[in-house]
């Protein structure tokens, strides 16, 4: 059985050039999938174009700034120019954290987080979107969420509120497709803690890091941090059409 194949499919994954990003562009790539990979740091993407290329899959770097509407558009028209199609399978994931206490946080902290984390997903959502329409494929759009933005964070107020921003963003969409009889299925994916390197600011270091993650271990029932593996399999799921009725669905992955 040819289970979550996502050959003669084409993906794009934004915040590509490190953590999950990363993980993600190179297990969709092994599912079978076409990978573009988008962020800022080009250098990183045409690294990791190269290896996914000796690994046999094929990648296109593509540089996007999640924050730029300009940044975005441009990187759909490249996309259309190099490729001749849409991407059909979109995660995006672009994220950033200034984690301190909310009281302390600057306004321009904030608004940081909250335009990379939930306006940049609605940025290249609607894109993404409209090239699909305009080409007359289906699709798939996963939204990286987090738990924190279903259960909160003392230290990262604003990082929390984006992802509660982006779950019912997500399910907003997934309802107007449907409603509209638009062949585009809209899902999130909400990680707990998965020890990249975003989350080094939240957990310190030296004596308070190990304090913190002693702390994120003995509050989960499996004990344990996340694997990257574990959240990218859910994404190849939920691309793939053995998941054609899932749609507006969160997927909290926290153990």
């Amino acid at each position: 059985m040819d289970l979550f194949s996502l050959s003669d499919r084409t993906a794009l994954v934004t915040g590509a050039s490190s953590g999950l990003g990363r993980h993600f562009a190179k297990v969709l790539s092994q599912a079978g999938a076409d990978v573009v990979l988008a962020a800022r740091r080009m250098d990183r993407l045409e690294a990791l174009a190269e290896e996914i290329s000796k690994s046999g899959g094929r990648a296109l770097p593509v540089e996007m700034d999640v924050t730029s509407d300009d940044s975005v558009s441009g990187a759909f028209a490249t996309i259309k120019e190099a490729l001749g199609r849409p991407c059909d399978i979109i995660v995006s994931n672009s994220g950033m954290s200034r984690d301190t206490w909310f009281r302390d946080q600057s306004e321009d902290d904030w608004n940081a987080v909250i335009d990379t984390n939930l306006n940049g997903v609605w940025r290249v959502g609607k894109h993404a979107t409209n090239a699909m329409i305009e080409a007359g494929v289906p699709g798939s759009i996963i939204n990286i969420g987090s738990r924190s933005g279903v259960v909160g964070i003392p230290r990262a107020a604003a990082y929390a509120a984006s992802k509660a921003g982006v779950r019912n963003h997500t399910k907003s969409v997934a309802l107007y497709c449907a409603e509209v009889g638009l062949p585009i299925r809209c899902n999130v994916v909400q990680p707990a803690a998965v020890l990249t390197p975003m989350w080094d600011p939240m957990l310190g270091e030296g004596a308070e890091r190990a304090r913190n993650m002693q702390a994120i271990v003995a509050d989960t029932p499996l004990r344990r941090f996340a694997q990257p593996s574990e959240v990218a399999a859910m994404c190849v799921y939920l691309a793939s059409d053995d998941a054609a009725y899932v749609t507006g669905a969160e997927f909290t992955i926290d153990g």
